[in-house]
């Protein structure tokens, strides 16, 4: 009797059937793996900017080990002290002017919405004033309403001070331990699973590590190239605050295409405020020619295949990254996807990097193979 029903029920519908309590039982582990990272973010995100850090520090390890003759302890603390003392430098040199910056420059750009939003009321659209406040309070009350889950995305963690300093030690204290001992924390994650899964997990982790490493490496530079142009262009057409336009474009440029536009128009804003229209679209197209030197030279060329996502993947990443996570999401979201990309293929049988090879053993706990390279 079994069989006749299952016979009866047409093979589409079964095999639909089947596909879909797959599809919602990995919903349901996806959903509650968003839950625990989200209860656990004041952790996790540390520890994932220290992660970052670390692969941006370890050249310099290598480079001090190599030249300075130094132990790997003393290299770590080294690089690790010399990059708290440059940002210390940093901040103490032009916090204030930048602090007090940053908040004219806000003033700026509202001065310039506001002048955008009476050329709408007045220009060819031929708005009325009552539709052009209407949509700018439901823009405001939208804002207001996420402020505060922006503002805790953008700490990476709740709004107490206690939070962010424990983030902060945290980020540091595991910078530090990455620096010194990572091959042998990486061991002993991976010698946590199955004796099957060792090796290929290994194996998937370096490639990982490359792509993420290139990723950090990339968007930095992209973020440095992007601040320096919109800066530049904005000192030589005599906009003012042209150090804190350039200082958020470069922390903007870490939301990959999204960023860069979004501060960029802030740019655009203050321009048009203090200098007027002609100004203002001066400004437009030096913002659009960093982003066409950046969509088509910098991140193609410079990315390759350790990253090879779409600029539509990209988009869509970073989209559903902010909604599921607010500024949080939006950051970690595409280095998020381009590792999980070159860690499925690599599971799946397609190494983006043939290169490194299989011979990289780790000493993992229950193995004894011969260790002929640490991990990378």
């Amino acid at each position: 009797m079994t069989d006749d029903v299952t016979t009866a029920v047409p093979r589409p519908v079964r095999v639909s059937a089947a596909w879909s309590w797959r599809l919602l039982l990995m919903a349901a582990a996806v959903a509650v793996l968003f839950w625990v990272i989200a209860v656990l973010k004041t952790v996790i995100v540390p520890v994932a900017i220290a992660l970052l850090v670390t692969i941006v520090l370890t050249p310099v390890v290598r480079w001090l080990q190599r030249r300075a003759r130094l132990p790997r302890a003393a290299a770590s603390g080294v690089a690790l002290l010399s990059l708290l003392a440059v940002v210390g430098l940093l901040i103490g040199l032009a916090g204030s002017s930048i602090a007090s910056g940053i908040t004219e420059l806000w003033q700026e750009a509202g001065e310039g919405i506001g002048k955008v939003t009476a050329w709408l009321a007045q220009g060819p659209l031929h708005l009325s004033a009552a539709q052009v406040d209407d949509y700018v309070s439901r823009i405001g009350s939208s804002i207001s309403k996420d402020s505060g889950g922006l503002v805790t995305g953008a700490l990476s963690v709740t709004t107490t001070v206690g939070h962010v300093a424990a983030g902060t030690l945290i980020a540091i204290f595991c910078t530090f331990f990455f620096l010194l001992d990572g091959r042998a924390i990486w061991a002993w994650v991976a010698g946590l699973l199955p004796l099957a899964a060792r090796e290929p997990v290994h194996q998937a982790g370096r490639r990982a590590l490359v792509t993420l490493g290139a990723y950090t490496r990339t968007q930095i530079l992209v973020a440095f190239v992007d601040a320096v142009g919109i800066g530049v262009g904005a000192a030589v057409l005599r906009v003012p605050l042209a150090l804190p336009l350039g200082i958020i474009v470069f922390v903007g440029s870490f939301i990959p295409i999204v960023g860069a536009v979004l501060t960029g128009s802030i740019a655009i804003l203050v321009a048009l405020v203090a200098q007027g229209p002609a100004a203002a679209v001066f400004m437009l197209i030096v913002v659009l020619a960093v982003q066409q030197l950046e969509g088509h030279v910098l991140q193609p060329f410079l990315m390759g295949h350790a990253v090879s996502m779409h600029p539509v993947a990209v988009l869509l990443v970073v989209a559903t990254g902010s909604l599921v996570a607010g500024v949080v999401g939006a950051l970690f979201a595409v280095p998020v996807a381009a590792v999980l990309n070159t860690v499925v293929l690599y599971l799946h049988g397609h190494d983006k990097f043939p290169a490194l090879g299989d011979e990289d053993h780790v000493q993992i706990r229950g193995q004894v193979p011969a260790v002929k390279e640490e991990l990378a």
